[in-house]
């Protein structure tokens, strides 16, 4: 999807609505334009996802995911098979999963990520989608002892570091 074409709209509507102005007033609103020609596309971009997200919570078996490609932003479905003996969605008894969707940004090593993207392609999922369910496993699993260090080991340790992505 290109923005661009978006962008210029928002562009050619300011100019319409100054073109009785005068050419101080014409050439402040075209600095404007160009000032905000990353904040337009940013929200454009939050808008796309935002109806992914509100899109993919209606479906049953499908994820949406806004991906950006070359800067421009690109629709990708993944469809997730639900398994015979797993239930539809998964329900951790606290009753969270009711209360709607939140992002979380996500820091992982270049290796992690690799690894990830290779476990969720063999799945058959979205990265998202094989992140939700591993996180979700993890939950679903009793929590081990603390032991004596008082540490616990696996589930909630702390991972630091940034990844691009």
């Amino acid at each position: 999807m290109d923005l661009s074409e978006h962008v210029g709209g928002l562009r050619r509507e300011l100019a319409s609505l100054t073109r009785f102005a005068s050419e101080d007033v014409r050439r402040t609103a075209e600095m404007l334009a160009d000032a905000l020609d990353s904040s337009i596309r940013l929200t454009l971009l939050d808008v796309l996802s935002a109806a992914a997200s509100e899109i993919t919570a209606r479906l049953d078996g499908a994820v949406i995911d806004v991906r950006l490609s070359d800067g421009e932003p690109e629709f990708v479905v993944t469809t997730t098979p639900v398994e015979e003996d797993e239930p539809p969605s998964q329900s951790f008894g606290d009753g969270s999963e009711d209360a709607g969707q939140a992002r979380v940004t996500l820091r992982l090593s270049e290796g992690m990520k690799s690894r990830v993207e290779s476990a969720a392609t063999a799945s058959g999922l979205s990265v998202n989608a094989w992140l939700v369910r591993a996180v979700g496993t993890a939950l679903a699993q009793p929590s081990q002892g603390s032991g004596s260090s008082g540490r616990r080991k696996g589930v909630g340790q702390r991972l630091t570091g940034y990844a691009r992505s």
